[in-house]
């Protein structure tokens, strides 16, 4: 091999030299650009390929050098059967669009030289894939280039060659076949009737038998009607129409085929909607639809076929008139839709439902008729399962009907509630359900099913905004829906519409229950709901009310008074008792004095009155004696807020005319309020709040936060339920471990009891708990004993004597008496106690509520000045939740403070922006928060009053410029205006911070603050630089100078910092900052992890500092640095692996010195030593030296002395001697093989006694032998 090898390069050294090549066309000497433009063509980006397109066309115009047409040409023809996917149809644009501005390029040679370069007969088998998806993409580019109808001869070499490409399916699937309709339907007639019918006839006859043929002659029949005349389709098919009986069963054949076929892509076949277009024109719709899909797709098993039918009822929908859209709607496919939506909720199902409010969202945007889209959702809702419709109520394709058929289709549900028809339904019960059915229960029941879903229908166009309805029929809505929630008929009367209709099945109470709800959900929507139509008021963008300014909510309860006015001919479900019909009648009488009160000026006071009071009055149909209670509150808070208001007015010296402010009169309502444990209550304040929040002051404010501070007293707060005090506490946990014991004593005297097994139970538990005996219990108890002489003394010279029967009854009196009234103390202790735990209960819950509207105030005015005053409070709650106790409300509630304080207030989108005038103000309270935030034992604790100086910072600074917003880099003028903030008052507080952080081994303090500070304010960051840079050294602790490089990386860093430095004051830094690093790096010993942290840290900043210097080339002296980390490696420590390690190295190759390999050195010394051990050690499965076969030449080497007996006989008995031995050996052998297999199966320590245990009998056995010689 070597030889020839020679021999070769041989023959290489003494070639003469190659000729130059000599480049004719020019190709070798284009420009670069030229050929880039062919890289790009076949890169996966999209955009870049047609940019491609776009630029090498526009080159080849202005060139107009053939050369470089013909070489495109060429390069483009070669890359239509690139390997990859996006190539092969870049190159595909590319040839169309040559093709299509260059028209001297002929089609005819083009197609040629696609088939030569991509032949199917000389590729090679792994190469066929490539060579058929070039000869389609060629023929693809031909046919977008727009010139190819112009060349009947070539269109017809392009049919053929497609019908070629069929049989490679495995590949190009059903490619040449769709190409085959594209061309076909960019044809003219004349084409089609004189060059390509002949070539496609054997296509067209088997038209019957492929999806594909099939879409062939449908599209051919679309495009050419007159020429695809009956008496041709009779020559092709046999029969003059497509859709006949005769033709049916190979139909359906296609159609399952076809959807199968597209069982992954979940989409509709062309084919199968074109054979629904041709049904449609040849008037066989209603066979097709009987025979083809009835009949034949939903005989299948559900899967792909019934998939199919689905997705054509969805696409038909356009083109169907009315009588054959109800025709569609109420067959066989609807209801097997509807079995499919049941089965569809099953996990891990497919579901097509997304499919099908897709396809009628579609046929509804597009269709104006009326009665069509009447149809439609009238066939969807009357698809039900045992009366209820398998459509969910909240149908977003209602989104687009029009006014006229929406207000149809209301009526309809109207008419469907008081009467229901189930017979006119497409009804359908599951297997399971056909077998429990029962007739008279099973029809109520789907009475009130239908109904149920009818309401929520209602409810949901009501309330839904995207919805186009006028006013008149929300209103009608609202009515029908309160009428029968809360009223029967009866006397049918025209002044109420409601009653005209009568039921023909009467409301049961489940189904009242789910109307009043569903009732409530409505004026719910309705209060949050925009004006209709285009008014002043929708202007406005006003919520909860009509066009000419008045409530939905009052127009409602105008309505309830009408009916509960008309006795005669309506009756209330819950009737009102002369109490609450007065309480009604005064609610009336407020509302309509703030009426009056508003046209006179209109103030958001009235509004908010209004609300108030129409919310809790129009609760009074579902909770009667609730809603009464509430009006009645409503009215002593109100006296009560205004007595409080005017005390405080006397005490701050005000005049009394001055009156209090609504906003706060409105607020004292809803806490008290919210103290109530009702839902229906939080609702109605939550809606008024909500309404309220933009005028909302200082002092309605403050009522609020007062209730969440935790250092005020009841009074103070406003809370009316007391706390626990800590010495109450101590005094109950007494009284209980001192009543325990009492207790046992009590269930072994008197265990019929059985009221007071669970206390007992409890208290034995307790016990076993280890509390202390209650002494002062045991002190009587002694006396009561001791009293009737039934206590042993060591006095007593034996305890044999015992009571008589009458003091026995006389001690049991006493003992009882005695336990009895114990019980009662503990008993009335464990009620107090639950009493006291039960109100705790309820106080939190109400701090929750108030957190409630914390949280929405801070969402809807986040900007505002008062946002402010909320910092401290809240602080407050979240540091005393900290501290408090552990159980899960308790969490809940400190959970939801944190939450809303670091979400809601630091890191909301808007922050106040005014504030003028309280700039001395919000510095104190920023010193007053560091200064806090250095006190506190819990680091989680100090983050958020860190947080809340950073956001009063951000408040301070405002808005410096439209960074805010963008994230485009600052000039350093702009980054060092810093608003109204004082900046060197607040550098010394947070540069006090630092150092408390840096010289205190406790400090609740965190490097992250400080990270979070340089990051967000980089004038800061440039002033606190120097005080964090000297404590890289001067750090209390390892931990500390460890933040301190980590801060300090963060500030060299930042580009903000980088741009308010100077360049000789960022050398100077670097400089410094070096300085403390080698000395830092001195006598360092990695002792613990700690150390080893601050290691790491400390080499982070280093590499940085070192990249920096090397490449901004800074006047910086690295010479000590460098000798410093050298001497840290002076004894080979650190070239082991590890963060360390890897980092020291990656500073140290920047200084250019390399990490050692030493580690392949090590590793040959080791196999080395293997080598020679593996050596040294026995082989498994030999014998050892005593008993191989040269012990028995052993006296063959002895010669002189005497020989044994056994070697001078040479037959006779000695031979048979050593046959004998023979036989033993052998035996030996074979035990010892044995033994030794044997150790091999065993685990490791049961084969090193073995083994040791055999070397044993190896040496006795040596022993004896030596003994025998």
């Amino acid at each position: 091999m070597l030889a020839v090898m020679q021999t070769n390069m041989g023959e290489i050294e003494d070639s003469t030299v190659r000729p130059k090549v000599t480049d004719a066309k020019g190709i070798l000497k284009q420009n670069r650009q030229f050929l880039d433009y062919f890289w790009d063509i076949a890169k996966p980006e999209r955009e870049i390929r047609l940019k491609a397109v776009e630029d090498l066309i526009e080159h080849l115009k202005q060139s107009e050098k053939p050369d470089e047409l013909q070489y495109s040409l060429k390069r483009l023809v070669d890359g239509l059967s690139h390997t990859r996917d996006d190539a092969r149809s870049g190159y595909s644009v590319a040839l169309a669009q040559l093709l299509s501005v260059f028209e001297e390029i002929s089609l005819k040679s083009t197609l040629d030289s696609v088939k030569e370069k991509h032949n199917l007969q000389t590729a090679k088998k792994k190469f066929i894939r490539n060579a058929a998806f070039g000869n389609f993409f060629g023929v693809l580019a031909l046919s977008q280039s727009t010139r190819l109808h112009k060349e009947p001869q070539v269109v017809l070499e392009c049919v053929r060659l497609l019908q070629s490409l069929s049989q490679y399916r495995e590949h190009l699937r059903d490619l040449p076949r769709k190409t085959m309709v594209d061309i076909l339907s960019e044809t003219s007639k004349e084409v089609f009737e004189e060059v390509l019918l002949s070539a496609l006839q054997s296509d067209l006859t088997s038209a019957l038998n492929t999806p594909e043929q099939l879409e062939l002659l449908l599209v051919a029949l679309q495009k050419f009607p007159s020429v695809l005349k009956p008496k041709k389709l009779k020559k092709l098919l046999g029969t003059t129409a497509v859709i006949t009986k005769e033709n049916m069963p190979k139909l359906v054949e296609v159609l399952k085929t076809a959807a199968r076929s597209v069982k992954k892509e979940n989409i509709l076949p062309p084919v199968a909607f074109d054979l629904l277009q041709v049904s449609l024109r040849e008037d066989n719709f209603e066979m097709f639809w009987n025979e083809a899909i009835i009949k034949g797709m939903l005989s299948e098993m559900p899967g792909p076929t019934h998939y199919l039918s689905f997705r054509l009822l969805g696409a038909c929908l356009p083109l169907l008139s009315v009588a054959q859209l109800e025709f569609v709607l109420s067959a066989d496919v609807m209801t097997h839709y509807g079995q499919h939506m049941l089965s569809a909720q099953l996990a891990d199902r497919f579901k097509f439902a997304p499919e099908m409010e897709k396809y009628v969202s579609e046929f509804m945007q597009g269709c104006a008729d009326a009665d069509k889209q009447l149809v439609v959702a009238l066939g969807f809702t009357q698809l039900t399962n045992q009366g209820y419709p398998v459509v969910p109520s909240c149908w977003k394709d209602l989104e687009h009907m029009g006014l006229s058929a929406l207000q149809k289709y209301v009526e309809w549900l109207m008419e469907a509630f008081c009467k229901p028809q189930l017979e006119k339904c497409l009804d359908f019960s599951t297997r399971r359900q056909k077998g429990n059915q029962e007739t008279e229960a099973e029809s109520d029941s789907c009475v009130a099913r239908f109904r149920k879903w009818i309401i929520l229908r209602l409810t949901f166009i009501g309330e839904n905004h995207q919805i186009k309805k006028r006013e008149d029929l929300v209103m009608k809505l609202a009515r029908f829906i309160f009428f029968h929630a809360f009223f029967d008929v009866k006397k049918p009367t025209p002044e109420i519409p409601e009653t005209t209709q009568a039921l023909s099945v009467p409301i049961d109470q489940q189904t009242r229950a789910a109307i009043s709800s569903a009732f409530y959900g409505l004026l719910q929507g309705l209060n949050t709901m925009a004006v209709l139509g285009d008014s002043a008021e929708a202007e406005r963008r006003t919520l909860g009310v009509k066009a000419d300014g008045s409530m939905w909510i009052y127009c409602v309860v105008q309505y309830a008074t009408m009916l509960l006015d008309q006795s005669k001919h309506v009756q209330s479900v819950q009737t009102l008792s002369p109490e609450q019909r007065q309480g009604w009648d005064s609610m009336l009488g407020s509302v309509e004095a703030l009426r009056k009160k508003a046209r006179k000026s209109s103030s958001p006071e009235h509004s908010a009155f209004q609300h108030l009071f129409l919310l809790v009055g129009i609760q009074m149909f579902k909770a009667p004696e609730e809603s009464l209670e509430l009006l009645n509150d409503l009215r002593t808070c109100m006296e009560k807020a205004q007595a409080k208001k005017s005390k405080k007015k006397k005490a701050n010296g005000k005049s009394s005319e001055e009156e209090p402010h609504w906003v706060e009169v409105v607020v004292e309502i809803l806490l008290s309020l919210l103290s109530q444990p009702s839902r229906l209550t939080r609702g109605v304040c939550k809606a008024v709040f909500s309404r309220i929040c933009p005028h909302l002051t200082q002092e309605a404010l403050s009522s609020i936060l007062d209730v969440l501070d935790p250092n005020k007293d009841e009074d103070e707060s406003g809370v009316m339920v007391t706390d626990e005090k800590k010495e109450k506490k101590k005094i109950h946990k007494e009284e209980e471990e001192r009543d325990e014991e009492e207790d046992d004593d009590v269930e072994d005297e008197d265990g019929s009891d059985s009221s007071s097994d669970d206390d007992d139970d409890d208290e034995d538990e307790a016990m076993e708990e280890g509390e202390e005996v209650d002494q002062n219990f045991r002190l009587d108890l002694m006396k009561v004993l001791q009293g009737q002489n039934a206590l042993a003394t060591e006095e007593d010279g034996s305890d044999e004597e015992e009571l008589d029967d009458a003091a026995m009854m006389k001690l049991d009196g006493s003992l009882s008496a005695l336990f009895l009234e114990q019980k009662k103390k503990i008993q009335a202790k464990k009620d107090e106690k639950d009493r006291l735990r039960k109100e705790k209960v309820l106080v939190r819950d109400f701090k929750i509520k108030v957190l409630d509207m914390v949280e929405m105030f801070l969402s809807k005015q986040g900007s505002s000045a008062l946002v402010l005053g909320m910092v401290e409070p809240l602080l407050s709650v979240i540091e005393n939740g900290m501290s408090s106790e552990t159980s899960q409300q308790e969490q809940d509630f400190l959970r939801k403070a944190a939450d809303i304080f670091r979400n809601r207030l630091c890191r909301a989108k808007y922050y106040c922006r005014e504030i003028n005038g309280r700039e001395a103000e919000l510095h104190d309270m920023l010193e007053r928060l560091i200064g806090r935030a250095q006190k506190l034992t819990d680091s989680s604790v100090s983050l958020y009053y860190f947080s809340a100086a950073l956001y009063l910072l951000k408040v301070l600074r405002g808005v410096v410029s439209e960074r805010d917003s963008a994230n485009a880099p600052s000039t350093p003028s702009e980054l060092r205006l810093m608003g109204k903030v004082d900046v060197e008052r607040v550098t010394t507080c947070f540069r006090n911070a630092l150092t408390s952080f840096m010289t205190k081994r406790k400090s609740p303090l965190t490097g992250a603050m400080f990270i979070d500070l340089f990051s967000r304010f980089p004038v800061l960051c440039v002033n606190l630089l120097d005080t964090a840079v000297e404590n890289i050294t001067a750090g209390v602790r390892e931990h500390q100078q460890g933040q301190a490089c980590a801060v300090v990386l963060r500030a060299l860093q930042s580009k903000d910092v980088k741009n308010l430095m100077s360049d000789a004051q960022s050398t100077e830094l670097h400089q410094k900052v070096v300085d403390q690093l080698a000395k830092s790096f001195e006598d360092v010993q990695c002792k613990n992890k700690t150390v080893r942290e601050k290691m790491v840290k400390a080499l982070e900043l280093c590499q940085h500092l070192v990249r920096v210097v090397h490449s901004q080339k800074l006047q910086v002296n690295l010479e000590l640095l460098q000798k410093v980390l050298k001497s840290m490696n002076a004894e080979g420590s650190l070239q082991k692996p590890g963060q360390l390690e890897d980092t020291y190295w990656s500073v140290m190759k920047l200084f250019g010195v390399l990490k050692p390999k030493m580690e392949k050195v090590k590793k040959v010394v080791e196999a080395e030593q293997t080598e020679e051990t593996t050596r040294k050690k026995k082989k498994k499965g030999f014998l050892p030296e005593t008993k191989k076969r040269k012990n028995r030449k052993k006296p063959t080497v002895l010669e002189g002395k005497e020989t044994p007996a056994s070697t001078e006989t040479a037959g006779g008995a000695s031979g048979e001697e050593g046959k004998k031995k023979k036989k033993k050996k052998n035996k030996k052998r074979k035990q010892q093989g044995g033994e030794e297999e044997g150790t091999q199966n065993q685990p490791a320590t049961k084969k090193a006694k073995t083994q040791q245990q055999q070397q044993k009998k190896k040496k006795k056995g040596g022993q004896q032998e030596a003994d025998g010689k």
